[in-house]
């Protein structure tokens, strides 16, 4: 069965040495695992439109999407996706819990004591080494 690649937007917003993590709801795929604030491109959307639009759903905040951090594919069982995080700033708003289970703030050496999607886990070892 041929899966269909999913194209998926994230942010890697930092506050000094720490960044923002986000714990899924614990009723989605992969629930309450910690991942990168975002989500699915849909129809017509540029990657950066997409990333405005889940941080205002997800955390009622407003970013200013930047350069790529980086970009990785992942093959889940149930689905493949294409993740681009972007570097992002906070332009408007405070990180607010609506659809998450958590939010924190972390350093890079605290990544450990966290359980993430897969997906993240090559992003993780690039923030550990260039933070």
């Amino acid at each position: 069965m041929n899966k269909k690649i999913v194209e998926v937007v994230a942010a890697l917003i930092r506050d000094k040495n720490r960044f923002l993590i986000c714990q899924r709801p614990a009723n989605k795929a992969r629930g309450l695992l910690w991942e990168f604030v975002g989500g699915k491109l849909e129809k017509g959307e540029t990657k950066e439109q997409a990333l405005i639009r889940e941080c205002a759903e997800e955390l009622a905040i407003t970013v200013a999407p930047q350069d790529v951090f980086m970009e990785v594919f992942h093959e889940y069982p149930d689905i493949c996706v294409r993740l681009t995080l972007f570097n992002c700033v906070i332009a408007r708003g405070q990180p607010q819990l609506l659809e998450h289970n958590d939010i924190k703030w972390i350093t890079p050496s605290e990544i450990s004591e966290y359980e993430f999607c897969p997906a993240d886990e090559k992003i993780l070892k690039k923030i550990i080494e260039e933070f």
